[in-house]
């Protein structure tokens, strides 16, 4: 499992003049296991008297029954809401009050729940999150409004955004049978139409110690932590959880496209999106060479992308690439362009599909893989300086079926990788013969896909 599926950013557009030698381990992370199930992961790191304290749970927008979409997403509003010892109790207050901040986030694979606090306060943060473990107060009142809130937030930031409308059609058309082709979200008539069983019957199937990994990153030792989660955490007990039917994608050859044109859309935009293997599934271990090859292709300023479509031939202010890498049941490798005003997207379509089709023919250049290997083990460099972010990252390795050890030995497998490794996990992906292209245009007129 990679770091940078979470870290990428940290050093784009940063010029590496020198070489960055591979180091070893990323956070070394200390790990241990309660009688309950429940995994503990701590990153140590004394530059400041804070943790940042995550509860990870192995669920998410996958696992939602059939025609209960949004119901995760629901759920992890709900968590904030009280529990039934403590009815009145406002997660988000209380951890203010005691000097922190916190917030949620619902994916595909997982929930997440995380709060950053002064070191002192950690049992109170780790105490609450026991609490709406095992105690959460599903009261139907709080329930329906929540699920409006809901509703609303999907009309807000799918329904009313043209470029998130895009996104979705692209996800829907890309996965066919996979639940990824859902919205997290969920469809607004689903996420409608769940009713308070719904919930309390994914909670009380989903939440429990050995279905989460805790992590604490900051100020703390496995020495001081472990006391700490076993006052909080060990008294719950674990829960047979159901096995999960992983849908696999039907064997579709097909060049799909979907457009969506809004009166709001001021910019153009270009995406096309291909299947791709993510690092716990990857049969062929192609994962480490397809990370610098898309650094290497589009991954910054710096890239075969940019240089072409946006320094040199001027067809677009943006370009570049994207691998997504980080899934439970797999993946994807993204392109994508802003035409500039006076250019036809699809002379800069034409532009992309005759880029994509010299490198694979060529393959690329060590100089382009040498810099796009030092991009990437620098960014895992200065995340250990943080304290978020290796817990964002040790977390979503663990609960999406990575191991530490991978995680570790992620900055020596990138090292590894040279040119002719790298053009050949990028053909992979690029050549195939499945993907999705999709267009944000200003014009009126209506949606389509096919």
């Amino acid at each position: 499992m990679k770091p940078t599926a979470i870290l990428a950013g940290i050093t784009i557009g940063m010029g590496l003049t020198t070489p960055v030698p591979a180091q070893t381990g990323v956070f070394n992370p200390e790990l241990f296991t309660l009688d309950n199930g429940l995994r503990v992961a701590v990153v140590t790191n004394r530059l400041s008297p804070v943790v940042t304290h995550m509860i990870w749970y192995g669920v998410g927008a996958t696992d939602e029954p059939p025609g209960l979409s949004g119901l995760a997403h629901v759920l992890e509003h709900m968590m904030f809401k009280g529990t039934i010892d403590n009815p009145d109790l406002d997660f988000g207050t209380e951890v203010s009050r005691l000097g922190g901040n916190d917030n949620a986030q619902t994916h595909w694979d997982y929930t997440v729940y995380f709060q950053s606090i002064a070191v002192d306060r950690l049992p109170e943060v780790m105490a609450m999150e026991a609490e709406r473990m095992t105690d959460l107060q599903l009261d139907e009142a709080e329930f329906l409004t929540e699920r409006d809130v809901v509703v609303e937030e999907r009309r807000q930031r799918i329904d009313n955004d043209p470029s998130a409308r895009l996104t979705e059609l692209m996800t829907t058309a890309l996965y066919m049978n996979h639940p990824y082709g859902t919205p997290i979200i969920g469809w607004e008539h689903e996420i409608g139409a769940l009713e308070p069983a719904d919930l309390e019957a994914f909670y009380e199937t989903w939440y429990a110690p050995n279905n989460a990994v805790v992590v604490i990153s900051g100020d703390i030792d496995a020495a001081a932590a472990r006391p700490l989660v076993e006052a909080a955490y060990g008294d719950i007990p674990s829960e047979p959880l159901p096995e999960r039917v992983v849908l696999q994608e039907p064997d579709i050859a097909g060049h799909f496209r979907v457009s969506v044109s809004d009166p709001g859309v001021h910019q153009v935009q270009w995406r096309r999106w291909y299947m791709a293997p993510s690092y716990v599934t990857d049969p062929a271990a192609i994962a480490p060479a397809l990370d610098v090859a898309v650094q290497a292709f589009g991954g910054d300023s710096s890239s075969r992308m940019y240089r072409d479509l946006v320094v040199d031939r001027q067809l677009a202010t943006s370009a570049g690439a994207y691998y997504s890498s980080d899934g439970r049941d797999g993946g994807n490798v993204i392109l994508y362009a802003t035409p500039r005003p006076d250019v036809d997207p699809q002379d800069l379509e034409q532009a992309i599909e005759d880029l994509v089709a010299a490198t694979l023919e060529t393959g690329l250049g060590e100089d382009d893989v040498a810099r796009a290997r030092e991009q990437l083990i620098l960014a895992a460099t200065y995340a250990r300086d943080s304290v978020y972010y290796p817990a964002r990252v040790v977390g979503s390795t663990l609960i999406t079926g990575g191991t530490v050890e991978q995680l570790e030995a992620w900055p020596e497998r990138i090292a590894a990788v040279d040119a002719e490794a790298a053009s050949a996990a990028l053909r992979d992906i690029l050549s195939a013969d499945r993907s999705v292209t999709g267009t944000l245009l200003p014009e009126a007129a209506d949606d389509n896909a096919s």
